[in-house]
């Protein structure tokens, strides 16, 4: 009976050994799990370059972790070609905007400008047949400027600010270059700007796309609302300030002009978007961009550290 009692013990002490092997093994399986769970986590989200490790000696979870690495560096490879494409693809969206937006801008001013000489011609059948082309080609060009806005603001919309590539550009350069695209607009809406820049060039590290659409969605913002003057100022810190009259603002006005789709009864053709698509972009580049009224003046402020 001793060496059967004995026995019964050697077997119990035997399966609880095996039992308590089995449950640490499972504790180590189970640890490797989470380790692999968390760490592909961690990759996805950080988009790193570190691969899986896990504690666990076994073979089988090792060779599921190799597995695993393989098929992350295939997506990391897709994912990185993605990025460059897409990264291709919003800024040849971005120049196409900026290159058709800047010549359909000065066409349209010139159009006006041919409508208002023809106004002071007698009327004539010729004069007639050019008013009716005159106007078929503003009605084309509208819709070609809309088309071009739409554009911009999805290229808007799908740009990230890891995306903003930057280089210097000439800041006095850029504004004259804004001011004369709008030249036309702003002589059919009788205003004639007062410009005051430094001798010296202003320098700053910018988007050489974002930068003259802002300058030029705060100038059309003054033929919007401007009671016929247009002050613009570049100091040689780089701010840049624009003011002109606006009797048709208030100060309540002139607070939400940024925001998006707001617009005032007295702006013509607004799409309440110009401002805070020049919001947007500024703030992407680290600007900051503000508007004030006081004394019937709105004034627009623009700088860049």
């Amino acid at each position: 009976m001793g060496s059967i009692s004995w026995l019964m013990w050697g077997v119990v002490v035997c399966l609880a050994c095996i039992v308590a092997a089995l449950s640490v093994k499972v504790c180590l399986l189970r640890k490797a799990a989470v380790e692999l769970r968390e760490g592909i986590g961690r990759i996805l989200e950080t988009e790193t370059n570190t691969l899986l490790t896990i504690s666990s000696h076994d073979g089988e979870m090792k060779r599921l972790a190799a597995v695993l690495n393989v098929e992350l560096r295939k997506l990391r490879g897709q994912r990185q070609r993605y990025g460059q494409g897409d990264l291709k693809l919003k800024e040849a969206v971005a120049n196409i905007s900026h290159d058709i937006r800047t010549p359909l801008t000065a066409l349209c001013g010139y159009l006006d400008l041919t409508k208002q000489q023809l106004a002071q011609m007698p009327v004539q059948e010729d004069t007639e047949t050019l008013r009716r082309y005159l106007g078929i080609m503003e009605n084309r060009t509208e819709v070609l400027t809309q088309l071009t806005e739409e554009l911009f603001r999805y290229t808007v919309v799908m740009y990230e600010i890891s995306d903003v590539i930057y280089e210097e550009v000439i800041l006095n350069h850029l504004l004259e270059e804004s001011i004369s695209i709008y030249y036309g607009a702003l002589k059919e809406n009788k205003i004639t700007p007062v410009i005051n820049m430094p001798e010296k060039l202003v320098k700053s590290k910018l988007n050489k796309y974002f930068l003259p659409r802002i300058i030029g969605n705060i100038i059309g913002n003054a033929i919007k609302y401007s009671d016929g003057d247009l002050h613009i100022t570049l100091s040689e810190r780089g701010e840049m300030i624009f003011s002109n009259h606006a009797s048709g603002l208030d100060e309540v006005q002139a607070e939400k002009l940024f925001d998006r789709f707001y617009t005032v009864h007295t702006g013509r053709k607004s799409t309440g978007l110009g401002l805070s698509i020049a919001k947007q972009l500024t703030e992407q580049m680290g600007g900051a961009i503000d508007a004030g009224y006081r004394d019937g003046i709105l004034s627009i402020s623009l700088f860049f550290q």
